[in-house]
């Protein structure tokens, strides 16, 4: 009989479950809301002109074809602190290094000193550096938080994420229910509902597509019609 050590092992080889590549660049861009083509300069850099000069913007998420929930989780927080212009995010890294330097830790955006000095750090050091005002540094930390409290933290770093399109206009983040989670060590990572972690978001889809009821795909799984209603959403919505 295969022990559970064993069997990790067969799953993920010498990946642990979040840091195991599985996510396409648009799949990855649908879960945390971003577009593929801002996920895709995230993680492979681009060039650009700045004052009549070339400049290389270096990547910010370190991942190859295909991304980890690692991966994942540094998305959905680098989109808590996005901004257009390509000299906002050079800034960042030099936020970001100043924090990790402090705090003498890897990978700050993983860490669960992310909720308490390294955040601190990171946006102090990153609004002075894109010059915000007082309310501007309000502003930002409170977005910032809201994506914090999309995820659920141990001592070992974020363990699950409830993605849900925050709102800045509509925060708290809490407000947003939280009906579908993606947990690396569920259903391989994918998308699935919290109340029913056997039922993946995409089954659901895929039932709506063959022009099924909504009411009767609640009936049948015996869940809430708005799980349903956010399955699609969800799985559907624009990055």
């Amino acid at each position: 009989m295969i022990d559970q050590e064993e069997s990790a092992r067969i799953l993920y080889g010498t990946f642990t479950p979040p840091e195991m590549p599985r996510y396409t660049i648009a799949q990855a861009a649908r879960y945390v809301g971003l577009s593929p083509t801002t996920l895709r300069n995230w993680m492979r850099g681009r060039s650009y002109t700045r004052a009549g000069e070339s400049v290389r913007s270096e990547p910010l998420i370190k991942a190859e074809e295909l991304l980890s929930f690692s991966n994942l989780m540094e998305a959905h927080i680098l989109r808590a602190l996005r901004v257009e212009e390509d000299v906002s995010m050079s800034r960042f890294r030099i936020a970001r290094a100043v924090a990790e330097k402090e705090c003498q830790i890897e990978r700050l955006l993983l860490s669960p000193q992310l909720l308490t000095t390294g955040g601190e750090i990171l946006l102090e050091e990153y609004g002075k550096l894109i010059n915000l005002g007082r309310s501007g540094q309000l502003a930002l930390r409170h977005v910032f938080e809201a994506y914090l409290k999309r995820v659920d933290w141990s001592a070992r770093g974020p363990e699950q994420f409830f993605p849900g399109f925050v709102n800045v206009i509509a925060l708290p983040a809490e407000e947003v229910p939280r009906l579908i989670v993606i947990n690396p060590r569920v259903s391989f990572g994918k998308p699935v509902l919290a109340s029913n972690r056997g039922i993946r978001v995409s089954a659901i889809v895929s039932r709506i597509d063959a022009n099924e009821d909504e009411d009767a795909i609640a009936q049948d799984y015996r869940i809430d019609r708005r799980e349903v209603d956010a399955a699609i959403d969800f799985y559907r919505r624009a990055a």
